[in-house]
């Protein structure tokens, strides 16, 4: 299931690994699985990548005879996209990005002030 075109939902265990390779870059099936938790087995991280792959989260990169396996896009796209799509579920997409900005703590909130200001600016 989809949450958007280029944006795919991630189980638990792909998002451990997509978090994996946004942290460490290009790696092979063995290095990502170095990072997890207890031992996971060779095959079943094999698994993992290659669903990311279909999902057009990963690419395999040959290094030689070696394959590393790298995001196709980073975390803030990823986060971004995200973010977007539970935006459009919502009955009242004003009130609900209001009410995220009244929650959001002030740096934040500062930070996004700077944002939109700057981009006022260019305009």
């Amino acid at each position: 299931m989809s949450i958007e075109p280029g944006i795919p939902t991630l189980g638990p265990l792909e998002e451990q690994v997509m978090h994996i390779l946004w942290d460490h870059g290009k790696l092979t099936v063995r290095e990502v699985s170095e990072f997890l938790p207890g031992d996971p087995a060779y095959t079943t991280i094999a698994t993992v990548l290659r669903h990311l792959g279909r999902k057009g989260m990963v690419t395999i990169v040959k290094d030689g005879r070696t394959a590393r396996h790298s995001a196709l896009m980073n975390r803030e796209e990823y986060t971004a996209g995200v973010m977007d799509q539970v935006l459009s579920t919502s009955r009242d997409r004003s009130a609900s990005i209001l009410h995220f900005v009244d929650t959001i703590t002030a740096t934040d909130r500062e930070l996004l002030l700077e944002y939109l200001q700057q981009q006022e600016g260019r305009k």
